[in-house]
């Protein structure tokens, strides 16, 4: 009795180590069936991102290719027309302020009046040619293409400048827009001339 005893004793010893086992290769399968799950919804995110940073980028070189061929209507700059002028007021082509949190982007426009007759009198005053238009950083290359072809007297140069006013704290901020907008420039083809901050 006592070895049947030790006997069915042994066997349920022996199938609950099977069972044991069993349900231990089931939860390790299903572990790794759900990893494995989880990793191809990871890989199949990343290559989602991927494809989509893909078309944004070329969307945005499409977009900038558009605006480089609007402005390929602008002749080269012609150094010897703007290389004596050193004060804002005296410079006909865009001139562009930068600020800590926008840019300022003063421009002339052309006198439609093709006559030397009264230019520069109260009668053709040049200050009322002049706008100046308050931008966004992210903005500048819209604006810039959207400038009409008489603003550019000199050809395609703009003048960057710190803003004169523009607070000692935001000196870092300031530079930095500074560089970006003059690669946002050179980006468009357009030649910058960076004039020393007051």
């Amino acid at each position: 009795m006592e070895a049947e005893k030790a006997a069915c004793y042994a066997g349920r010893v022996i199938e609950r180590a099977k069972i044991k086992g069993f349900a231990a290769f089931a939860l390790l399968f299903a572990a790794a069936l759900t990893a494995c799950h989880k990793e191809e919804q990871a890989v199949a995110g990343v290559a989602n991102s991927a494809v989509t940073a893909e078309h944004k980028a070329q969307a945005a070189a499409t977009l900038r290719d558009r605006q480089r061929a609007a402005l390929a209507n602008i002749p080269l700059p012609t150094k010897s027309l703007y290389v004596d002028i050193h004060e804002p007021g005296a410079w006909q082509n865009p001139f562009l302020s930068v600020e800590a949190n926008s840019l300022n982007l003063r421009i002339t426009i052309a006198d439609a009046n093709p006559s030397t007759l009264g230019q520069g009198t109260m009668l053709r005053p040049e200050a009322a040619r002049r706008q100046e238009l308050q931008i966004n950083p992210a903005d500048l290359a819209d604006a810039v293409v959207a400038l009409p072809a008489g603003a550019w007297r000199y050809g395609r140069v703009i003048a960057v400048a710190e803003a004169p006013g523009a607070n000692p704290k935001d000196r870092v901020k300031v530079r930095r827009n500074v560089e970006a907008a003059i690669q946002q420039l050179n980006d468009l083809g357009i030649v910058v001339e960076e004039w020393p901050g007051r």
